[in-house]
C-alpha cells in the first residue's frame, strides 16, 4: 500500500470518528508506511489532525446540504420559513455535537483540539469560514436574503459564535445550547430575532 496525503487524511478522520487516538507512529504503522514518509506527506501530527479534522467539518457540511436537497429541493426557504443556509448550519453543528468520536478528541485532548479548531492562522477555522461564505452565497444569490455587512464578515462572526457554542464545555465549562445558537445565528444572519423567542 502506497497511500497518498489525500488517503493518509481520510485515515485520519477515520481514526477521530472512531474516537481513536492519532499517535503517528501506530497510525503510520497501521498504513503500512515510516512515520518519516507520515511526514513528508502530511506534515507533522498537528498538521494531519487540523486537515483530518476540516475533512470531517467537510464532510459533515455536504452532508447537511444533502439533506435540505432531499427534503426540501431547491427551494431557498423552507415552509416555516427556515433560510435554507440556517437550516445547514443547524444540522452541522448538530451532527458534530453529537460525534462521539469528536467529543473524545475534544475531551482527551482539549487544548490541542481547541488549538486547531480555532486557530485563525490554522487548517480549520479558514477553510471552514470560506465554506461558510460559499453556503450563504448561494442563498444571497437566490434572493433568500440580502446580509447587511459582507460575507466575509458575516461568515467569520457565524463560525466564530458557532464556535463559542459548540465547544462551550471545553472553552467555558458551560454545557453546549445548540438551539440558543441557532437563534443567534439566526439573527445575526437575517438581523432580527425571530418572534418565538421574545
Amino acid at each position: 500500500m502506497n497511500p497518498s496525503a489525500e488517503d493518509i487524511v481520510r485515515a485520519a478522520a477515520r481514526w477521530i470518528d472512531r474516537g481513536v487516538r492519532v499517535d503517528t507512529s501506530a497510525f503510520a504503522q497501521d498504513l503500512g508506511i515510516s512515520r518519516s514518509t507520515l511526514f513528508r506527506r502530511v506534515g507533522n501530527r498537528e498538521d494531519l489532525l487540523g486537515d483530518a479534522l476540516y475533512y470531517l467539518s467537510e464532510r459533515t457540511l455536504t452532508a447537511a446540504a444533502r439533506t435540505w436537497e432531499r427534503e426540501e429541493g431547491d427551494v431557498v426557504r423552507n415552509a416555516a420559513g427556515e433560510l435554507r443556509c440556517l437550516s445547514i448550519m443547524r444540522e452541522y453543528r448538530s451532527v458534530l455535537a453529537a460525534s462521539a468520536g469528536f467529543r473524545r478528541f475534544l475531551d482527551d485532548e482539549p487544548v490541542l483540539a481547541i488549538r486547531l479548531l480555532t486557530d485563525p492562522d490554522g487548517r480549520v477555522q479558514p477553510r471552514v469560514i470560506a465554506a461558510h461564505v460559499e453556503l450563504l452565497r448561494r442563498d444571497v444569490d437566490a434572493g433568500g436574503f440580502e446580509p447587511s455587512v459582507g460575507l466575509d464578515s458575516l461568515c467569520y462572526a457565524i463560525v466564530r459564535l458557532g464556535e463559542a457554542f459548540l465547544y462551550s464545555d471545553v472553552l467555558a465549562s458551560r454545557t453546549p445550547d445548540l438551539d440558543a445558537a441557532s437563534t443567534l445565528l439566526g439573527a445575526l444572519v437575517e438581523g432580527r430575532v425571530p418572534s418565538k423567542t421574545l
